[in-house]
């Protein structure tokens, strides 16, 4: 990949995630997810997220009951990762929003490859389609793992860029989910084929 083409002046700074997690979830489809790994290099536009509230406002979210060891980069600095382990398999990466202190972060549930696809596959062991339309999928495809927890977005071999909005976006209720299935916090690409096959659990 010709790193050229995501100079650091372009990368998205810590006051693009300083804000209300609502409002940052729909900004970042389009963004580019860039992951820098020795001489592999991987790109991501992403299309389809789920936000996450802080304390005592999102019953669905790791921060409902307040800091803990397992979720405390959720109330850290913005423009970290958060990452956990899901059912003791998948890794599921984070955008942490929100001031320091208040707890929020956007799911990134799936991406379109579009440089590096190589490294990503061989990651999966499978392309196509099926390569990063899930969260679990995606973390796998990037390599990701517990040490990724707290990785600085802003400054560190993973970050955001600038990328094409989508030319339409929708929402719609959260995916697997028990507590909090009312809320519309899931955005997607809406005419984008790397959406997850998943469907809201209703």
């Amino acid at each position: 990949m010709d790193c050229s083409r995501w100079p650091a002046a372009t990368r998205l700074g810590r006051d693009f995630y300083a804000r209300p997690t609502l409002e940052v979830a729909p900004e970042l489809l389009g963004k580019v997810l860039v992951h820098r790994q020795g001489r592999l290099s991987c790109a991501l536009r992403i299309v389809e997220v789920e936000a996450y509230l802080g304390e005592g406002e999102d019953p669905a979210s790791h921060a409902h009951r307040g800091p803990t060891a397992r979720n405390r980069n959720m109330f850290a600095t913005p423009g970290r990762l958060y990452v956990y382990l899901s059912y003791g398999v998948h890794h599921c990466l984070n955008v942490v929003c929100e001031e320091r202190g208040r707890a929020g972060a956007v799911l990134l549930r799936a991406a379109e490859p579009l440089e590096g696809v190589d490294a990503l596959e061989r990651r999966r062991g499978r392309g196509g389609r099926d390569l990063t339309n899930g969260p679990g999928k995606l973390g796998q495809a990037l390599g990701a793992d517990l040490s990724w927890n707290g990785r600085d977005l802003v400054r560190g071999p993973t970050g955001l860029w600038p990328g094409p909005a989508p030319s339409r976006i929708a929402r719609s209720t959260r995916i697997g989910i028990r507590v909090g299935v009312d809320r519309h916090y899931r955005f997607f690409d809406a005419v984008s084929p790397w959406v997850s096959r998943a469907r809201p659990l209703l």
